[in-house]
């Protein structure tokens, strides 16, 4: 019986470590196992990353080239750069000299346009004076304009009056025409007087006083008597006269005496003798000579209101400019 435990037991033991070497072989087989697939995984890595250390070494060359041919750029960029700085601060200093130039330049110009602006204002000033001033002035040369029609229609008017009060005289020995905007009514020796005498015959008085009753009524006309002569001296010892002078002063005396008479105010008449010295024709026939020994009634109307006018004009004109 001892004997045959023995051998059970050894059994036994033999039976677990055949068991255990079964289960360590199985543990190494599988231990094997994955060293082998960790190798192979080893293996694949390694290759991978010898690849990956080609590509990175083929890269590090490209890269190299790459490094080389940028840095060769950047040194031709540098070097245009410095170039290009020094044409820059030759170009600034240029700039700079042109600025200036040109700034000084605009500040004359700003000056010069300021004294422009300054004359413009002026200038503009001025023309709003004249302006004004020509305003008036059209205002003024209308109411002259209409002053001169009133008096060139109220000559007009003398005229044709004077005309027909005096039409039954012959036309030889009156006439009545306008000269110089005045009415002139010029009588002849024959009408008025005998030679040499300072008294008006009848016809002539029959004229002077036709004549005096158009200016009764012509109140705002004066009247001017001038005696005329021929170029004969007065016979020597005629009472009263040394001259021609005399003779045509005495005569428009006599004839403004008898427009007084018959009406028109003394203030309104002048008389003056002319003597011969204001001929129409040439004192070289009968004819010529008998022309000019006359009398000539000057009518003027009178200009007060256009006197006034003119005064105005010239009271307001604008002082000359000052010499410069």
């Amino acid at each position: 019986m001892l004997n045959s435990c023995v051998t059970a037991k050894k059994y036994d033991d033999l039976s677990a470590r055949q068991k255990a070497d079964a289960d360590g072989k199985a543990a190494a087989e599988r231990q094997y196992r994955g060293a082998t697939a960790e190798l192979q995984k080893a293996t694949d890595e390694l290759a991978q990353l010898r690849l990956t250390q080609k590509r990175l070494v083929n890269d590090s060359a490209e890269t190299g080239a790459a490094y080389r041919k940028t840095r060769g750029l950047y040194n031709e960029l540098s070097n245009s750069y410095d170039k290009l700085l020094k044409n820059s601060d030759r170009e600034l200093a240029n700039k700079s000299s042109d600025y200036n130039k040109v700034a000084q330049d605009l500040a004359r110009r700003e000056a010069e346009l300021g004294v422009l602006d300054t004359n413009l204002q002026k200038s503009k000033a001025e023309n709003d004076r004249l302006a004004a001033d020509l305003k008036g002035r059209e205002a003024r040369l209308t109411e002259l304009t209409k002053a001169l029609a009133e008096k060139d229609k109220a000559v007009n008017d003398l005229k044709a009056r004077v005309s027909k009060a005096l039409l039954s005289f012959n036309s030889s020995d009156l006439q009545v025409k306008l000269k110089d905007g005045k009415v002139y009514v010029s009588l002849s020796e024959q009408l008025l007087f005998k030679s040499g005498s300072t008294k008006v015959d009848a016809k002539g008085q029959e004229a002077l006083k036709k004549l005096a009753t158009v200016l009764q009524e012509q109140k705002d006309v004066n009247v001017v008597v001038e005696g005329h002569t021929d170029s004969v001296p007065i016979a020597r010892g005629t009472a009263g006269l040394t001259d021609n002078w005399d003779l045509s002063a005495l005569r428009a005396t006599e004839i403004a005496r008898l427009l007084t008479t018959s009406g028109v105010p003394a203030e309104r008449v002048t008389a003056s003798g002319r003597g011969q010295y204001v001929p129409v024709a040439s004192n070289d026939t009968p004819a010529n000579k008998a022309l000019n020994r006359r009398t000539e009634i000057i009518l003027t109307p009178k200009l007060d209101d256009l006197f006034q006018i003119l005064d105005t004009n010239s009271s307001s004109a604008p002082a000359a400019p000052a010499a410069k």
